[in-house]
């Protein structure tokens, strides 16, 4: 075995410590940890004390566990104010919650699946949010309906797993419904899902999008199933103009 390979396999168990903390967003025990990634206790220490001298990681002592550490903040820090996409929508986000008073999202594409780049609660005693960075399937969201407008048909089931088009419940998502779905959400400027992840809440996006038209990431909120027809109506208006402003800015 060269040095290069180890060295690539230790790279490798780094990145696997990473997603499982990143999976599990809470702190673990290092024994977890080397169960979770198949890899032998003595080598999981001698990783972690490496990643926690860097401060990628910090042991909490009093608990026994490990968890990420400052520097990962400043590293994310930094990638926030280095894409402009995101700067700009954090401005927009945090706008968006204090006028509307709903909880606001900026969403985007991660491979195959849909997350939360961006949240913002609102102001109601009840709030509604969604965990950033959380991957969920594309269908089960008003989001990915729009992020996935740019494919055709044929593109589109061979992008999304089979298995996707399943709520949480059990009940299935039809194919071609959700094909038609995207359709409309992309001649409309707007897409609205309701009680399918959750049976109480409703979803309001509209898209940014690219010189060419492609939806790199939608602007939304989410609220009570139960809010009025004429609310959620507004609530789109002001979605697809900061969507649309984005867009220029971009």
């Amino acid at each position: 075995m060269t040095h290069t390979t180890v060295r690539a396999r230790g790279i490798d168990r780094v990145i696997e410590i990473l997603d499982y903390l990143h999976d599990r967003r809470t702190p673990v025990r290092i024994g977890e940890l080397a169960r979770a990634t198949r890899t032998p206790r003595s080598t999981i220490y001698e990783i972690v004390n490496r990643l926690v001298e860097a401060r990628w990681l910090e042991l909490r002592d009093g608990e026994g566990t490990v968890f990420f550490g400052p520097a990962m903040h400043y590293y994310g820090s930094n990638y926030l104010d280095s894409v402009d996409l995101i700067r700009t929508a954090r401005l927009e986000v945090t706008r968006l919650a204090e006028q509307v008073g709903e909880t606001a999202q900026l969403c985007s594409l991660d491979g195959n699946k849909y997350i939360v780049m961006l949240n913002e609660p609102g102001r109601r005693m009840f709030r509604i949010s969604s965990d950033i960075g959380v991957k969920v399937p594309i269908p089960w969201t008003a989001s990915g309906r729009l992020l996935v407008d740019h494919l055709k048909p044929d593109e589109v089931r061979e992008f999304v797993p089979p298995d996707d088009f399943r709520l949480p419940d059990g009940r299935t998502i039809p194919v071609d419904g959700f094909l038609a779905e995207v359709a409309a959400a992309r001649e409309a400027g707007f897409a609205r899902t309701s009680a399918l992840v959750d049976r109480f809440t409703t979803c309001l996006a509209a898209p940014i999008r690219d010189a060419s038209g492609r939806c790199l990431a939608t602007i939304c909120f989410v609220v009570p199933a139960d809010t009025t027809a004429e609310l959620q109506a507004e609530m789109i208006e002001v979605l697809k103009d900061s969507g649309r402003r984005m867009s220029i800015a971009l």
